[in-house]
């Protein structure tokens, strides 16, 4: 598993395609109306809680617009926030700072959203079990997305097919699910088998492979093939997972639980900049 970290690199690629997509072809014709150059301080306040992500993306955005903008972070990046919390404090032209008010506030309420869902889930299971991110990210937000996971305490799965072998129900309906993992250990990578039930399981356990993922498992034939894997297999759980079972799940004993939802259903952390 890779925990991602964003380089300056991506920082200031991922927000210029941001204005690019915010300002062409004419700018912020709206903006323009104001035909004044006044200098004013402005903040960003939390209308909810959460855990706050993001603030060096926004803060680039703005030096993207105007050097001469002054974005002074008063909340810790990774860290928990409640509502009327001030996350920073933004003083500059305010055309400018208007023009990058919203890709701003969308890279803090994305990334927060992100990082809040995830540490809701590593609250509940307590530090035994891992909570993992998938693949299941926005097309070309990858990086981001994952990064956020990372900030809410969760960890991250394969970044992306190349990383391990991830043998799932689909390889396994095409194929000899044996002979998968034989031609897998050809190679020096990470292998995992994803198993729906229990005479999957039975039939492979003579081979040596890395890890089992138990998908769309209850309970009870969840507690029985980790009894049958023992020490022999690192464990993962996944498939119908939400914040009212996952206590439950973890406390199977399982080491690892993926859920595609901390991605691919994000509630944004509600944020607004005021003057």
């Amino acid at each position: 598993m890779t925990q991602v970290k964003l380089s300056k690199k991506y920082i200031l690629k991922v927000c210029k395609d941001a204005l690019r997509e915010d300002l062409f072809p004419n700018g912020d014709i709206t903006s323009k109306l104001l035909k004044n150059n006044k200098i004013l301080k402005v903040k960003i306040i939390s209308n909810s809680t959460g855990i706050i992500g993001g603030l060096d993306l926004a803060k680039q955005t703005f030096k993207l617009i105007d050097k001469k903008i002054s974005f002074k972070i008063k909340k810790r990046e990774g860290s928990k926030i409640k509502k009327r919390d001030l996350i920073a404090v933004i003083e500059g032209n305010i055309k400018n700072i208007l023009i990058g008010e919203r890709v701003a506030l969308n890279f803090l309420s994305h990334v927060s959203g992100i990082a809040t869902k995830t540490n809701n889930f590593v609250q509940k299971v307590g530090k035994k079990t891992k909570i993992c991110c998938t693949r299941k990210t926005i097309p070309g937000l990858r990086v981001l997305q994952k990064y956020s996971v990372s900030l809410g305490g969760g960890l991250n799965h394969r970044f992306n097919l190349s990383d391990e072998y991830l043998i799932k129900d689909n390889h396994i309906a095409s194929s000899n699910l044996r002979k998968l993992i034989t031609s897998a250990k050809k190679n020096r990578k990470r292998i995992t088998v994803e198993i729906d039930n229990l005479n999957q399981l039975k039939k492979i356990m003579d081979l040596k492979f890395d890890a089992i993922l138990f998908d769309n498992m209850n309970i009870k034939n969840l507690k029985k093939g980790l009894k049958l894997v023992g020490k022999k297999y690192q464990t993962e759980a996944s498939g119908n997972i939400n914040i009212f079972n996952i206590k439950k799940i973890a406390s199977t004993g399982v080491r690892r639980i993926s859920i595609g939802e901390l991605t691919h259903s994000v509630t944004a952390v509600d944020l607004s900049l005021e003057i």
